[in-house]
């Protein structure tokens, strides 16, 4: 290290950003102020889990702070955060600070800087991140987070009630913290949950959403899902949850898709709780949802209502070309995250299309080599053309059945095929 001074060693960060972060505090420290490590990198090093970010709180005032570095970002200097950029890594300094207001129940419409580390933490949500390590490694842990780490629950820091009307989101961070970490909620915590759960109507829903998907590609969604079902919280967001009861076994399901498709969680949750697809659009944009990841979700549901409409009570019954219709409709993508679905109800004991058909399904899809009128060997101009027609809606239908028995292999995807096909129906046609 710089100048002698040895820095505690990390065991869960990236041994790059701990040695930045270091020189950070030590130039603090150089200067007279104090400076320490804060919050969830000091809760997740204790836990023994991957450390992703590092911030720092100090006594220096924010234009302190800027003024002992040359790469500086003002980014909330009026609150008393700036971030330092120390070698390519960037490090969000605040000055030791208390807070008052909260007239939105979600951000301080008061900030004033102390000189004492333990008042900083005063503030703070819960036990566990009202922490701070220092840089020869003495610890800061006035209200027992590493206590309750070890009892595994999360408390908060002084009166729960308080904490959750100053800031509404954190009722929901904290089911997060919990389904996440395995955590239980301490008594007193949940109560202030029941207590103050109508601010939640407060919280921009773009925050809550942000919350909610860490909750849904975490490794116990269920938990959290039951907690936020049990505390009222679904109904008091500014676009609540529509939840009238859910189907146990289709709920079940959603631990079976791995996190990364969390596109098909999402699916399940909706369809377990006997959402529809058009309403669940709504709802997801109401969420803030992407465009992209809605439209996700949504074509798996929709593949699922009408694959129903197809197969009725039958789950065994299976016609190649409605299946390559919905492929063609919806795209592969969705298709293969549809057959995802439907192993993962399977497994759940859920009615799923049965093991035997999912193959048969899944190899047909495999088999398609066209999904768009663009892969046809044949344009409309062409078939204008060779049938000697002039256009009209029905060239878009040909086109449509034309693609639709090229995809499912029943014709050959050439230009003469095409088009001696395509004579073959307007000839039936015009003979009916």
């Amino acid at each position: 290290m710089r100048n002698g001074q040895k820095s505690i060693q990390w065991q869960y960060a990236d041994q790059a950003m701990a040695d930045r972060s270091a020189e950070v505090i030590r130039t603090l420290l150089q200067h007279g102020y104090e400076a320490y490590w804060v919050g969830g990198c000091v809760r997740d090093e204790y836990m023994g889990r991957r450390v992703s970010d590092m911030d720092i709180t100090t006594s220096a005032r924010p234009e302190i702070t800027a003024s002992l570095f040359p790469k500086v970002i003002p980014t909330g200097i009026q609150h008393g955060t700036v971030t330092v950029l120390m070698e390519g890594e960037a490090f969000e300094v605040t000055t030791f600070r208390i807070e008052g207001g909260y007239e939105d129940h979600r951000h301080p419409t008061e900030v004033a800087f102390v000189g004492d580390v333990e008042q900083d933490l005063r503030r703070r949500d819960f036990t566990m991140n009202a922490m701070a390590i220092g840089l020869d490694g003495t610890w800061v842990d006035p209200f027992g987070g590493r206590a309750d780490i070890d009892r595994r629950r999360i408390r908060c820091v002084g009166e729960a009630s308080l904490r959750f009307r100053e800031d509404a989101l954190r009722m929901v961070r904290c089911i997060r913290f919990a389904s996440v970490f395995g955590f239980s909620i301490a008594p007193r915590t949940w109560k202030g949950i029941l207590a103050e759960r109508d601010t939640l109507s407060f919280i921009a829903m773009e925050r809550i959403r942000s919350e909610f998907e860490k909750i849904m590609t975490g490794p116990s969604p269920l938990r959290g899902l039951s907690m936020f079902v049990r505390s009222g919280l679904y109904s008091r967001m500014k676009a609540p949850f529509p939840y009238t009861g859910h189907d146990d076994s289709m709920l079940s399901a959603i631990p079976l898709i791995d996190p990364e498709h969390a596109y098909i969680r999402w699916s399940l949750l909706l369809l377990a709780c006997d959402i529809r697809s058009q309403a669940a659009d709504e709802l997801l944009r109401g969420w803030t949802f992407s465009n992209k990841q809605r439209q996700e979700i949504v074509s798996l549901m929709s593949i699922q209502e009408e694959w129903l409409k197809i197969t009725g009570a039958d789950k065994d019954g299976m016609d190649k070309l409605p299946w390559v219709r919905l492929v063609l409709t919806h795209g592969k993508a969705s298709a293969g995250g549809w057959l995802r679905l439907q192993q993962a109800l399977h497994h759940s004991g859920a009615a799923a299309t049965a093991e035997t058909a999912n193959r048969q399904l899944a190899e047909w899809l495999e088999e398609m080599q066209i999904q768009s009128l663009k892969d046809l060997a044949v344009t409309g101009n062409e078939l204008v053309q060779a049938l000697g027609k002039r256009g009209g809606p029905w060239l878009g239908e040909l086109l449509g059945q034309l693609l639709l028995l090229a995809a499912a292999g029943q014709i050959n995807n050439d230009k003469e095929s095409l088009i001696d096909e395509a004579k073959r129906v307007v000839m039936n046609h015009e003979g009916s």
